[in-house]
């Protein structure tokens, strides 16, 4: 499993923002192999974890029309600055729910 790291200062969020990252995360879980999305911000600073089965489905992702538009928006409109880490959980361990 791989775990996509997605940290931005934040600019300014709007109503369009809120609904295409909703449209988008139902996207990448129901087509394209997303396991798990949650994000989350704290003033001025967003964290986003998604977690992947494997790189293929990360490049699909990376390049699907809709996201690349979303890309650029967020890099003129919403976001100030980002950053992008890919990393692969080597292990993972749960308490009792």
């Amino acid at each position: 499993m791989y775990v996509v790291i997605f940290r931005a200062r934040i600019r300014e969020l709007d109503a369009e923002y809120s609904a295409l990252a909703a449209q988008l995360r139902e996207l990448a879980l129901k087509q394209f192999g997303c396991l798990e999305f949650q994000a989350v911000s704290e003033g001025r600073d967003e964290v986003a974890l998604s977690y992947w089965p494997d790189p293929d489905s990360i490049r699909a992702w990376k390049r699907q029309a809709d996201h690349l538009i979303a890309q650029g928006k967020g890099r003129s409109r919403w976001y100030e600055s980002y950053s992008v880490q890919v990393a692969q959980v080597e292990r993972e361990y749960r308490s009792p729910a």
